[in-house]
């Protein structure tokens, strides 16, 4: 065992445990984050993604010590109170089905309109591929990634940013 500090959601945390100890376990057993879910455990159905630095990371399968930089869970999107857009957005929408790609496939919207904020539909779609719904609620998680980029731009531009994401107009499809 080790002792390895964390910093998640913006507060410093020390766990100790072994090494290679996926960073999902971490989150979920030792800090009590119930956002990220264990889907396959091979990082194949994005159930339990987080983001590191702003990257799309598969926690089962990211050994806690590999993990450098910030984390940030489905719990820590919201600030003050106040849901981010893309949390707005998948709730607007009715996105969820049985809800429990959700944690992933909200975590993979985040980072995508981090990097892109204004992504055509076919960016859209490679961006959040990988994201398994097994509901397939692919149309309505487009349809709310279109709302979060479109609420991100308005946001922005209100706070003298550029804005103005919009729909491409295209059919979305999974």
């Amino acid at each position: 065992m080790s002792d390895i500090s964390l910093k998640v959601n913006g507060e410093e945390r020390t766990v100790d445990v072994e090494p290679s100890t996926p960073l999902l376990y971490v989150l979920r057993n030792d800090l009590g984050l119930r956002g990220p879910r264990f889907g396959c455990g091979l990082g194949q159905c994005g159930s339990c993604t987080v983001l590191v630095e702003g990257v799309a990371t598969r926690s089962c399968i990211t050994p806690t010590s590999g993990v450098v930089g910030e984390i940030t869970t489905l719990e820590g999107l919201s600030a003050e109170g106040e849901l981010h857009p893309v949390q707005q957005a998948w709730i607007d929408e009715q996105v969820p089905q049985c809800g429990y790609c959700q944690n992933g496939q909200i975590m993979t919207a985040k980072a995508l309109l981090d990097q892109n904020p204004y992504p055509t539909d076919d960016e859209l779609r490679r961006g959040m591929n990988g994201v398994i719904c097994r509901c397939m609620t692919y149309y309505r998680i487009q349809a709310a990634v279109r709302r979060a980029a479109e609420a991100m731009a308005e946001t922005a531009a209100g706070s003298g940013g550029t804005g103005g994401a919009g729909s491409q107009g295209e059919e979305v499809g999974p």
